[in-house]
């Protein structure tokens, strides 16, 4: 509007001075009530302007007149006609299609009819709101894809007001930063190449059922909104969950079967190529899970035609884009330059991570420089893409002739390992794992049940025991950096590692402890995820956790050749153990963490946009090999949990009382055993068939409370034991004792004396105690009680 009324100015100013006002003094304009008066002349038609003429006087009228017939050049078009067809009111586009045994629902044109591209996706009762929009503008100078992806899932679609102060969802939960994460690595490969414009994908749980996850939902709602969107887009994607129940595989299982399956895999795919794979599992085979992979492809596909429809109906219209392409002249100049140079220090092992960057940088500089002493303006924009491709042609020269690797290692071969465990003694477990230049520190805190995480989603899981968080601090890097709140790669990789190790959790009722594993990222040099699980699986046992044996992990990675016409791979080469030089130029960072058994937990992240299927089963057995080594490398550390608990470590046990004591134990409002936690700094809790638990930080705490338990209500009286009992009551049959902790019995007379005696009081007096033995329990469960 602003740009308008300045546009608006020059014109009036124009007329004016051609009528005879003086130029540049706006304020002599005979006519400055007009300025005020008159409506934006850019959207207001000249035949609107006319009422303003009457009343004024000559000179006015000859610069209103003067206006006019400036405005009358104006050519004022019609608005422009809108980029997709948009349904009448209360129509919407749909389609349908049978996904294993549900029906899944494209829906559009009833929500968010601003949105560029606005689906809502449904599977049985459950419904996810996805939106996309893109920015029309975008900085020159920028040389990636902001995408922006929020998964949010709100407390009324399951019928809920928010248990907060505020009564309001508050920031992103780790299950909402994990979902948004799947979304983001399932599209980001298949933006084109210079799509540089910031981008904003939002998912929104509307209702849920609680019987379908909402996260896959999610991805394939993404994948329908970017299609019928302005947006360039080289999709559809399908994405699909498999499990495992009893031997059988089932797509798409519902939340009841997927706490009986022992495999969990979210699939996404185009029609021929994977694009993510997320997985947990129980010790999975090759094998199995390569069928299991397979059939996820065959799931996932169903849903793209169903989405190329929708788009079809929509009649959607795609914004040009100038796809980023790299001048193969430009490519060969900077070969010609610097591949001697970037040869030796690609193809010397002695350089290390940051000796080779920086190396690297500098040969870029000078070849910068020489581009610009030359004039050469084009190269010297694009340089950056042209010096990745020649870095990436000497890899793959040196990988594809002569089986070498930047570091020297052969393909399949395994940096240098070093762990140690029970790294700090103090601590409940610790280790320190290395794997080449990557290290991470790895501690484990054990708690009581109650430090069980308690989680607020609309499906899964409402508390988990055992957690692992990583941290990845900005000095791993030789960086400086802000910390601030949860990091999504933080919350990810953390994640990963937890699938991994959860495996061989033993069940809590064998194992009643929470487990905390924190991973300290010490040095990153590439697969500092797969390193957790390692350092994890170390420390698990230094602090004594019953594993089974140890999780190891490697991270797999791919070395391409396209065909340029088609981008179909023509070579390729599959790496062990990859650098972080090899993740960035290669095609593909494969995690797959698990036992000698089977897999717990993979992860998939690409570059391109796809990779063949048969290339990712492939990858599994080299990966299977790998780990193979590193957990025999960490058995020679620790291979067994520890036996001997250590001084500090947590102590639980149970004590049965009787029913009778429960109230007692307990104390009025809770002050008794209040009072015992306060003191011992132990968790006592109580079950209503009077079985005692505690829970101690350590031995001696254990112990104190236990004794202050048995003080309250005096220790479980046995059949056959002695007790010092006290005379409270004499009746003619007998007398009623109580023992310590408020146990009754009643001592008959029978029992007084091995004689026969005829008066109790010839024998015994109110408040005299003596040695009593219980010699059993009534009908009623009173205690009997004997003095023979």
């Amino acid at each position: 509007m602003a740009q308008r009324r300045r546009w608006a100015g020059a014109v009036m100013r124009g007329a004016f001075e051609a009528a005879g006002g003086a130029p540049g003094r706006s304020g002599a304009c005979p006519c400055a009530q007009f300025h005020m008066l008159a409506p934006s002349p850019v959207s207001t038609p000249p035949s609107q302007l006319l009422p303003l003429w009457q009343g004024r006087t000559p000179d006015s009228r000859r610069y209103v007149s003067s206006v006019l017939k400036a405005l009358q050049q104006v050519n004022f078009q019609e608005p422009p006609a809108p980029w997709r067809q948009f349904p009448t009111k209360g129509q919407v586009f749909e389609e349908k299609v049978e996904v294993g045994m549900e029906t899944v629902t494209f829906e559009t044109g009833k929500l968010a009819q601003f949105a560029s591209g606005a689906v809502v996706l449904g599977m049985g009762d459950t419904r996810v709101l996805v939106t996309a929009v893109a920015d029309h503008s975008v900085d020159e100078r920028r040389d990636f894809l902001p995408l922006q992806v929020d998964y949010r899932e709100r407390q009324y679609a399951q019928g809920k007001i928010p248990n907060t102060f505020m009564r309001r969802e508050g920031a992103p939960k780790e299950r909402e930063l994990l979902c948004s994460r799947l979304i983001d690595r399932s599209i980001r490969p298949l933006f084109p190449k210079g799509f540089f414009y910031d981008t904003q994908i939002m998912a929104n749980v509307i209702c849920s059922d609680g019987d379908q996850d909402p996260d896959v939902l999610s991805v394939n709602a993404a994948s329908a909104a970017l299609m019928i969107s302005d947006i360039p887009w080289n999709g559809p994607v399908g994405c699909v969950r498999i499990g495992r129940v009893k031997g059988q595989l089932v797509v798409n299982p519902n939340m009841d079967d997927l706490t009986e399956s022992d495999l969990n895999l979210v699939y996404s795919c185009t029609a021929e190529k994977t694009i993510m794979i997320e997985t947990q599992a129980r010790e999975i085979t090759n094998e199995d899970y390569v069928a299991a992979l397979h059939l996820a492809h065959a799931e996932a596909a169903k849903l793209i035609p169903a989405q190329i429809s929708l788009a079809a109906q929509v009649k959607n219209q795609k914004r040009p884009l100038q796809a980023l392409t790299v001048d193969p002249e430009v490519i060969e100049k900077v070969r010609v330059l610097a591949e001697d140079a970037i040869q030796s220090v690609m193809g010397n092992p002695a350089f290390g991570k940051f000796e080779r960057g920086k190396s690297l940088s500098r040969i870029e500089e000078e070849v910068k420089g020489i581009l610009e002493s030359d004039g050469d303006e084009a190269a010297v924009k694009i340089l950056p893409y042209a010096f990745d491709a020649v870095k990436k042609q000497i890899l793959q020269r040196n990988i594809f002739e002569k089986g070498v690797r930047v570091d020297g290692r052969a393909l399949h071969e395994v940096r240098d390992l070093y762990c140690e465990a029970g790294t700090y003694l103090p601590l409940h477990g610790s280790s320190l794992f290395s794997r080449g230049n990557t290290q991470v520190l790895c501690t484990v805190t054990m708690g009581a049940p109650d430090d069980a995480q308690k989680l607020d989603s609309l499906v899964g899981m409402s508390r988990k025991r055992f957690m692992v968080h990583y941290s990845f601090p900005p000095f791993s890097i030789n960086e400086i950096g802000r910390l601030g709140g949860l990091n999504r790669r933080e919350v990810g990789h953390g994640t990963l590692a937890e699938k991994a190790l959860v495996a061989l959790l033993p069940p809590e009722e064998d194992f009643p402890y929470s487990v905390r594993v924190t991973s300290e990222c010490l040095a990153s040099d590439g697969s500092s995820s797969m390193a957790t699980v390692c350092g994890g699986s170390l420390a698990l046992m230094d602090a004594g956790v019953p594993l089974r044996e140890h999780v190891g992990a490697v991270s797999v990675g791919l070395v391409s050749v396209t065909d340029p016409s088609n981008g179909n791979i023509t070579d390729y080469r599959i790496l062990t153990d990859i650098l972080g030089l090899e993740d960035h130029l290669g095609d593909m960072d494969f995690k797959i963490a698990g036992t000698r058994k089977g897999i717990t937990a993979i992860q998939l992240d690409i570059k391109p946009a796809g990779i063949p299927l048969h290339i990712i089963c492939e990858a599994l057995e080299p990966a299977r090999v790998g780990r193979s080594q590193i957990i025999d490398f960490m058995g020679q550390t620790i291979c067994s949990p520890r036996d001997a608990q250590r001084e500090n470590m947590p102590r639980s046990g149970t004590m049965t009382i009787h029913q009778d004591s429960i109230g007692r134990l307990i104390g009025p409002q809770g002050s008794n055993v209040k009072g015992i936690q306060r003191v011992t700094d132990a968790r006592v809790s109580i079950s209503e068939d009077g079985v005692v638990t505690i829970f101690a930080r350590d031995q001696a705490s254990f112990d104190q409370a236990k004794s202050m338990v048995e003080a309250s209500v005096g220790k479980e009286v046995e059949v056959g034991n002695t007790y010092v009992a006290k005379v409270v009551a004499i009746k003619d049959f007998g007398a009623f004792m109580e023992l310590d902790g408020g146990y009754q019995g009643l001592l008959h007379i029978s029992e007084i004396a091995h004689q026969r005696i005829e008066r109790v009081t010839d024998f015994l007096t109110l408040g005299q105690q003596l040695s009593v033995v219980c010699i059993g329990r009534d009908l009623r469960g009173n205690l009997k009680l004997s003095r023979k």
